[in-house]
């Protein structure tokens, strides 16, 4: 396989795969490239690259920033504002781990808590409901709370482990 056919091959599988972890396909092509570039994008390179507008372009890169992913750098001689990927694989986990605790786990969270503390009127329904739910959040809380311990360690060897254990 040539270097463009498994670039592109890259790009568009993780493209694909980004849709699993909450972002939109541009925004997953967009960060892939940025990843595997050796040096700091334009939005003009990005979007010749892709084949996306700069409407779509710039949003996503907004996006990315706001998940801690992709940071604006300085290119000196430059007046265009250029882009970059966190590299470290390890970070990178950690701070998608951490945007997906805030954006999904945390308020499921919030809804199971509220939904389980509903008045027993008695009933079994009622009672199989504030059962199920209970245990539900009980869990998802777990999670989230493993899930930030691990996150909030920087390079420890619990992470470590785990990243290796992924591999």
């Amino acid at each position: 396989m040539e270097f463009k056919e498994a670039k592109d091959k890259f790009i568009s599988t993780w493209g694909s795969l980004g849709t699993l972890w909450g972002i939109n396909k541009a925004m997953a092509q967009i960060h892939a490239l940025l990843f595997i570039s050796p040096d700091p994008m334009s939005m003009e390179e990005i979007m010749e690259e892709l084949g996306i507008s700069r409407g779509n372009t710039s949003m996503n890169l907004r996006a990315l920033m706001d998940w801690g992913i992709v940071h604006k750098v300085n290119v000196p001689g430059e007046r265009k504002e250029y882009f970059e990927s966190e590299k470290d694989v390890t970070e990178l986990s950690r701070q998608i781990a951490k945007e997906r605790s805030r954006r999904e786990l945390q308020p499921t969270i919030k809804v199971l808590k509220d939904i389980s503390s509903i008045e027993d009127d008695g009933s079994a329904k009622t009672k199989e409901f504030i059962k199920q739910t209970k245990a539900m959040h009980d869990l998802a809380d777990t999670a989230d709370a493993m899930m930030n311990r691990i996150v909030s360690q920087e390079q420890n060897w619990i992470t470590k482990t785990l990243v290796k254990f992924l591999k």
